[in-house]
């Protein structure tokens, strides 16, 4: 299959690879693909889903590195002296910014109080109500989607500026891609647009009433904003001569901390970021419908996806290996 044909190939697709809109993929430094459907051009941009999470893993290393952060076996709590923790509850004392970045942090309830916690004036302080528990910290892998907000919070407290602003000062105009504005609106409805619109968005992040970006999804990029993170990561942090985040916490984040079940793939996971084999040299940070920066070292190759809403999509290392590689 060549370049043409797989533009083909995912035209007449109505199978799982309907909904692409963009694949980029950068290899040795160059840009080797770029490609579009369903009316979308290169600077395009889409929710990415949960691949906003992957971002928020650098974030919190750009943070760790300049010193706001001490460590990431820093207390949560550090960071919130102001709230009142609920009567009776004591592990909340003993969750660290590691439990949050490998998704091993406690919560109260079977599952994430999406109602609760999205139609709050502060999204960070309505999910720290649910961290903690009576089972304390076992180290069991729990996917929380609304508990990663908690890292907006740290980060915000941290620094002393919105999230979104240390987000472009530091992530986005040193990677030389444009500055991410706040989505505004956070109604029931709009929430459901945000999700479920299928066409292209402006570079934006999804924020609560606070002006504090989602941290577990909302962020919008295109698949050549995702294919150049990616390329940070593969250069170890640095971009034209320039660090932006160090090596040493690259290579923790990428680390396996714990393996994943079936449900997951069998994966590694590290900081917010998968490792999808045991002995090859392939990251990603991986959103729903399919949305995905894909970076392996072994062929220096760095591919974005971008997709619209479909559901049960989970990731596209398989497609991106058997379709896109080999025609790079």
């Amino acid at each position: 299959m060549n370049k043409e044909q797989l533009h083909q190939y995912i035209t007449e697709s109505s199978g799982n690879e309907s909904n692409i809109c963009q694949i980029y993929a950068i290899k040795d430094g160059s840009t080797v693909y770029d490609d579009c459907w369903h009316g979308f051009k290169t600077i395009d941009a889409m929710n990415v889903n949960s691949v906003t999470k992957g971002l928020m893993g650098l974030l919190a290393g750009i943070a760790l590195d300049e010193g706001y952060i001490k460590s990431v076996d820093q207390k949560v709590m550090d960071f919130f002296p102001d709230y009142t923790v609920k009567r009776g509850e004591k592990t909340i004392y003993d969750v660290t910014i590691r439990h949050l970045l490998t998704m091993t942090a406690p919560y109260k309830g079977k599952s994430e109080p999406w109602k609760k916690v999205c139609t709050s004036q502060d999204f960070t302080l309505a999910i720290l109500d649910y961290l903690g528990g009576r089972k304390g910290i076992t180290g069991e892998f729990r996917y929380a989607t609304l508990g990663i907000q908690i890292l907006t919070g740290i980060i915000e407290r941290a620094t002393g500026e919105k999230c979104i602003d240390f987000a472009n000062r530091k992530l986005f105009e040193p990677l030389n891609l444009p500055k991410r504005i706040p989505h505004g609106d956070s109604s029931k409805e709009d929430q459901f647009d945000f999700f479920m619109n299928k066409n292209p968005r402006k570079y934006e992040w999804y924020t609560d009433p606070q002006g504090s970006v989602t941290a577990g999804w909302g962020l919008c990029m295109s698949a050549k904003d995702m294919a150049v993170v990616g390329e940070l990561v593969l250069n170890g942090g640095m971009c034209d001569g320039r660090k932006i985040v160090s090596e040493s916490y690259l290579k923790d984040m990428l680390t396996p901390h714990i393996k994943l079940g079936e449900r997951f793939g069998h994966m590694n996971y590290g900081y917010l970021w998968y490792k999808p084999y045991d002995d090859r040299e392939i990251y990603a940070a991986i959103g729903d419908s399919g949305n995905i920066i894909y970076v392996n070292k072994e062929e220096n190759v760095s591919v974005g996806i971008t997709g619209t809403f479909k559901p049960r999509i989970f990731d596209r290392v398989e497609f991106i290996e058997e379709k896109v590689l080999p025609i790079l």
